[in-house]
Formats: C-alpha cells, structure tokens, sequence
C-alpha cells in the first residue's frame, strides 16, 4: 500500500472511529441502512409466496409486528403464539404452519410417542380452523441405547401411525432437517438432532409412503450439513413441502455478508414447481429489524 492510500485509510477510520463516539452511525449501522427497502415497500408476490418466522424477532411486540407484516407483503406468519392468529386474519395474513412438538423430544424415543401424538392431533385440529396445510414434525435428539436402525424405525412407525390422520384431515406432516453442527447458539444449530442429514430425513419420508408427508427444506440447515443446496433443492424437489431461509454462518440477514447465493437460489425456487411458502427465518443482526426484514423479503420477490 501507497503511503497516500495508507494515510486515506487512516482518515477515514479515524472519522468513522469519532462518527461512533459521537454517537451517529456505526459503520455497520451505515451499511445495513443503505440496503434497507423504504418503509412503503411492499412484495408483489408474483412468484415467490413468502412468510415469516415470528419467534426470529422476539421480544417485538406482535402487535407491532403482524401490522408490519402485511404492509410489506408477506402473506402468512408462523412460529407465532395462536392467540394472535385473529390478529394475523384481521390484516389478511394466512398461518402458514403449525407447531406440534418440539424438535427435542421426537418420535426417535418411544418413551415419546404418546405425548408426540397427541401434540400433533392438536396441532393438525388447528390447521384445520385457521386453514393452514402443514404441521411441523421432528426425529428428536440422538438417545443414548437407540441405534440408527432403531431410531429410524421408531419414527417411521409413528408417522405411519399418524398419517391417516393427516390424509383424513388434509394437512401435510412436514419434517425438518437440522443441522448438529453449530453449537454456537441455541436456535443456530442443534447438536445431537437425529434428522441432520438430508437425505436421511427423505428416506424416512419415502417410507412413510404418503402425499401427506414431506420434507420442511431449509436452506441454512442444508447449507451447514450438506452444502450444494440449488442441486439438493432440485434432487428433493418432489418430497419437499416447505422451505424455510437464512444466511450463514449465524443465520443471519440474506445478504453479502454471508455465503449463500440467495438471488440465485430463489431463482430456482421460482423456476421450479414449487408452489409452498418461502419463509424468513433468519435472526436478525441490524438494528433495523423491520427494515432487516424489508430487506429479505425484497430480495426474495422475484
């Protein structure tokens, strides 16, 4: 480096460094807000249906949140406490999915069953009232004296056992693959999670053997366990029946700070014939939640 550029680079860090301290725009402040979207944004929705994961933006009052929503054009919220599902159709916003059980205590543990099917009949009743498609299901965590075999049998004789149920009702079971890799955060990543592979999670889904079982596909979840996730997005295709977005490392905002591709990925979303929701379900990291999330959306109406 130049002596010039060094003393350019200097000053700049010094300014920056005394714009901080004053207390008016840290660089990081300064970035993400030139990529935030006006607040009259507002999806289109042509191709791409998209929705959001609530619990990513806690403690914001949902109040505050559902309304901000529908403004910039999402069309359905999940992970979010059904007291407020009146909220959410008061401003024409769809549940996208329902919780059942946790991804903690799965159907890999017998000793779970019960509670397991009981969560999940609750849950499809619900889906049923608020006219939502799917369900989230999970393996569970990794029990010590349960192998492989064993564990992928016992969650295949539970879904089996439920699907029925399903097909009576029209919902979709969706099971989510997450990674066990980041064990940096609780909600980052889960280590132990039986369902960390992929293509585990669609064999286990093939031998259930119904239109009513499928595949929760998310994006950073793959990212971090298999990686090549346009290709295994297109390969799981017909199996797939929700997908779920965020950028990694640290499930963060979709942008280039990260190292996934999301212009080109949802442009293969909305090649394909997926039809489902696209939901944000990455934790955000700038100030500007709302202008964070303004930000995901746009990148993803395409």
């Amino acid at each position: 480096m130049s002596r010039r550029n060094l003393l350019k680079t200097a000053l700049g860090a010094g300014v920056a460094g005394s714009l901080a301290l004053a207390g008016t725009v840290s660089a990081a402040d300064a970035e993400s807000s030139s990529k935030i979207p006006p607040e009259d944004f507002r999806a289109t929705g042509k191709n791409i249906k998209q929705s959001v994961m609530a619990w990513c933006f806690d403690p914001m009052p949902m109040e505050t949140f559902v309304p901000a929503c529908a403004k910039m054009g999402l069309v359905g919220v999940e992970g979010i406490d059904p007291k407020y599902f009146p909220l959410m159709k008061e401003h024409g916003l769809k549940v996208s999915l329902c919780s059942g059980h946790g991804f903690k205590q799965g159907p890999l543990n017998p000793e779970y069953h019960t509670m397991c099917r009981e969560k999940l009949i609750e849950a499809i009743d619900r889906a049923v009232e608020w006219d939502c498609q799917n369900v989230i299901t999970f393996t569970g965590m990794r029990k010590k004296g349960i192998s492989d075999e064993q564990a992928k049998k016992n969650c295949v004789d539970f879904w089996k056992s439920m699907i029925d149920y399903a097909e009576e009702k029209n919902v979709t079971l969706v099971l989510e693959h997450l990674n066990s890799r980041d064990d940096s955060h609780p909600m980052k990543g889960h280590p132990g999670y039986f369902g960390d592979d992929v293509d585990l999670c669609i064999d286990l889904i093939k031998q259930v053997d119904s239109p009513n079982m499928k595949l929760l596909f998310d994006f950073y979840h793959v990212q971090v366990m298999n990686g090549d996730v346009i290709r295994r997005f297109r390969q799981s295709l017909p199996y797939i029946g929700h997908l779920h977005t965020a950028g990694n490392p640290g499930r963060c905002e979709l942008d280039e700070n990260q190292e996934m591709n999301y212009a080109a990925i949802i442009k293969a979303v909305s090649e394909s014939d997926y039809d489902g929701y696209v939901v944000q379900e990455y934790i955000p990291t700038w100030d500007d939640k709302l202008g964070s999330l303004r930000h995901g959306v746009a990148l993803c109406d395409v």
